[in-house]
């Protein structure tokens, strides 16, 4: 599925308009109905149901009057409620509200509010106030509409955004009802195009379901505008999912080399191992320091163990660099950094085994620590690099602030895999792949129980499988984090969030790969 930012989306109405010949008033109409219809799928009819209808003074508002002439003519009790004086409506929204009056509605106005919704509760709450791009809080009396709307046990359907989503509202569980500053929406009608503010947080926490209607864009008004934003869905992952032939034996399945663990670490190796079997690799090489290999040998059956070399700290010393070359010449792909610790002579050798790799590199946690202000060493034989950092790592390996990060995650996400070239997953609530070519996916799936310790260990064993079954860095991320949040959700469907752990991720990922591939096996 496509995304754009608020901006492309202005663009590309714009140009739809003055390229195409189809006029503001008509695409209007045309979401308006839009909202009405799914007004009437949400209820399952609307025949003798009341619908209140909150509308603002800007197109959004005329979105909202044109739904409530649909469902008025459907034969729905509608009320339509209207925080702005006629005068200030722009032209085509005030036509629409002169056609919505000759059908027999009569319009609350209501410049300086309150809203004042029916005190019967109607069936459902249309929200049609604010539009995209707001900045900051919503000043009243917009700001007093919402927290109506919110403490009405009506549900709402939000009209392309829920009214006051800004970066700065938080989630909706942070404070009280009456003081969130963002409509709460049961179901939001994103028009045209899926917006990136609903895809990601916190906009996902406040939109409930989500749709995208159709409102005849043409095609090649939004091509022109050439989108990077994408959000994958099922469809695409199951096109993904390495096929296994009749034929295939261990050695063709994907070998995969694991440089991990340090003292104290063991885990850390052992997740991203596991992953990595469960991800569909035929054959799997752990390399970790060799003090670790009585502990490590008592926990695995499938995985082969190599003992490394290391400091006098138990982590992997600059010595072990011929063994892992020696792993490599065997590997078809290496996954390396967890569990490593920043130990300097151990982030030195991971820089010169990533510089000097033929193979396909999987870098995360203290492997992306090691290039820390020394971002040149990625510039080497690899065929493709994939990091896997989460806020902090990508701030110590960019220089960006953590809070400047947080505050544009898709741009800095952009930003680093264009000038790092390698393609990057910047992990956290909806997590982003972005290519070094700039293109960027939103992950739909996973949830906050995923937020425990050797998460990204599992991420990065599995991403690799993927690697070394041959799909490339880009398709591997993007399905890789796919499975991961799937595999959460259903362990947390199965147990909760609140008890979820590493390991439950590796022991969902069967399910996942069954729910998305739907048991396909055979070409």
């Amino acid at each position: 599925m496509r995304l754009c930012t608020t901006l492309q989306m202005r663009s590309i109405d714009r140009r739809t308009i003055e390229d195409y010949g189809l006029s503001g008033y008509e695409l209007m109409e045309r979401a308006g109905c839009r909202v009405a219809e799914t007004a009437r799928q949400l209820l399952d009819g609307v025949a003798g149901q009341a619908v209140a209808v909150a509308c603002g003074k800007g197109n959004n508002g005329g979105d909202g009057f044109v739904a409530a002439r649909y469902l008025h003519l459907w034969g729905a009790s509608v009320s339509c409620h209207v925080l702005a004086a006629r005068r200030a409506l722009p032209v085509d929204a005030a036509k629409h509200l002169e056609r919505l009056e000759e059908a027999g509605v009569v319009p609350d106005f209501r410049p300086d509010g309150p809203l004042a919704l029916p005190d019967r509760p109607p069936a459902l709450i249309i929200d049609a106030l604010l539009g995209t791009g707001l900045k900051g809080p919503p000043r009243d009396p917009y700001g007093a509409a919402i927290s109506e709307i919110n403490l009405s046990p009506s549900p709402v359907l939000s009209v392309d955004t829920p009214s006051g989503l800004a970066p700065g509202c938080g989630f909706p569980q942070s404070r009280p009802r009456a003081e969130w500053t963002c409509v709460r929406a049961d179901h939001t009608l994103a028009i045209g195009l899926m917006k990136v503010d609903l895809a990601t947080f916190p906009g996902r926490s406040w939109c409930g379901g989500l749709e995208v209607a159709d409102i005849g864009f043409p095609d090649s008004a939004v091509e022109a505008e050439g989108l990077y934003l994408s959000m994958p869905e099922r469809s695409e992952m199951t096109d993904l999912i390495p096929v296994h032939r009749p034929g295939d034996h261990k050695g063709s399945r994907g070998k995969v080399t694991v440089v991990a663990g340090s003292g104290g670490m063991a885990g850390a190796a052992t997740l991203a191992s596991r992953a990595a079997l469960r991800g569909g690799a035929g054959m799997v090489m752990l390399g970790a320091p060799a003090g670790l290999m009585d502990a490590l040998t008592a926990r695995h059956t499938e995985v082969m163990l190599r003992g490394l070399p290391e400091t006098t700290e138990g982590t992997i010393s600059i010595a072990a660099g011929s063994d892992i070359e020696a792993l490599l010449s065997w590997a078809d792909v290496l996954a390396i950094g967890p569990g490593l610790t920043r130990h300097e002579e151990t982030a030195a050798l991971v820089r010169r085994v990533v510089s000097n790799s033929e193979r396909p590199v999987v870098i995360d946690a203290d492997g992306v620590n090691a290039f820390a202000g020394k971002p040149d060493g990625l510039a080497g034989t690899a065929p493709e690099i994939i990091m896997t950092p989460h806020v902090f790592e990508l701030s110590r390996l960019t220089g960006m602030a953590a809070d400047d990060i947080e505050a544009d995650r898709v741009g800095a996400a952009r930003q680093a895999a264009g000038s790092l070239q390698v393609t990057l997953v910047l992990k956290g609530a909806a997590s982003l792949v972005a290519s070094p070519g700039g293109q960027v996916s939103v992950n739909p799936t996973g949830n906050p129980g995923m937020a425990t310790a050797g998460s990204g260990d599992v991420l990065t064993g599995l991403i690799a499988a993927l690697v070394g079954q041959g799909l490339c860095a880009w398709d591997a991320a993007r399905l890789g984090v796919y499975l991961h949040g799937l595999a959460g959700d259903l362990g947390a469907e199965a147990m909760g969030p609140h008890s979820l752990v590493a390991g439950d991720l590796i022991d969902y990922l069967p399910a996942a790969f069954l729910r998305t591939g739907e048991g396909r096996i055979t070409p």
